[in-house]
């Protein structure tokens, strides 16, 4: 596969260039070694397009997992407690996790246990490999990565998304960059207040 297009939010990809100009090439190489072709084993059984061949997201998301993971690249997963009180959540969001769920005991609160985890995170910068549906790219931005962000986890994260020409050989409901960088730019210049390098792959 390659890199059709690409935005940068806040910065983020220039800050990448300065900063990181390694692993962004790490994360050009390993779209370069996505064989697309190869992971066109989906037969469709959509009206209309039943026996159809079509790009399988797994097969591209294990391609990506066993070379991100090559060059270091690591899942990353981060604990927290929460509970109904929008005062204590306040009041504990940049706690360790412990120091939480000690802090909702002590105001006989109920606490609950919650996490977000990203697919890769190397040197604070996280990568997103969303092949998914349109809904997980919205979490992926305003949930996973302002989370990792603002608990001081990392400084960048990028969103690696198919252009609508190769979402067009999907199963249907399977997000694309153009109507995700959409929903970025339409929320202002300022959000999500995290920066980030959205990606457009084609094969």
């Amino acid at each position: 596969m390659r890199i059709a297009a690409r935005y940068s939010h806040l910065n983020g990809w220039e800050y990448l260039q300065v900063h990181k100009p390694c692993l962004w090439r790490e994360v050009e190489q390993v779209i370069a070694r996505v064989d697309a072709e190869a992971c066109k084993t989906k037969i469709s059984q959509e009206k209309g397009r039943k026996g159809k061949l079509l790009y399988s997201p797994e097969d591209m998301n294990k391609s990506m997992k066993k070379d991100f993971t090559s060059f270091g690249w690591k899942e990353r997963r981060q604990d927290a407690w929460v509970t109904d009180d929008e005062r204590i959540i306040r009041e504990i969001m940049l706690f360790s996790p412990d120091e939480q769920k000690r802090r909702i005991k002590e105001l006989e609160k109920e606490a609950l246990q919650t996490h977000n985890q990203t697919d890769f995170v190397k040197e604070r910068v996280a990568v997103e490999v969303q092949f998914g549906k349109y809904a997980f790219v919205a979490h992926d931005l305003f949930v996973k990565h302002m989370s990792f962000y603002v608990g001081d986890v990392i400084d960048v994260g990028i969103e690696i998304l198919p252009m609508k020409s190769m979402q067009r050989g999907m199963s249907t409901g399977i997000t694309y960059y153009e109507k995700d960088l959409f929903n970025v730019i339409r929320q202002g210049r300022g959000i999500p207040a995290v920066p980030l390098v959205l990606i457009g792959v084609v094969p």
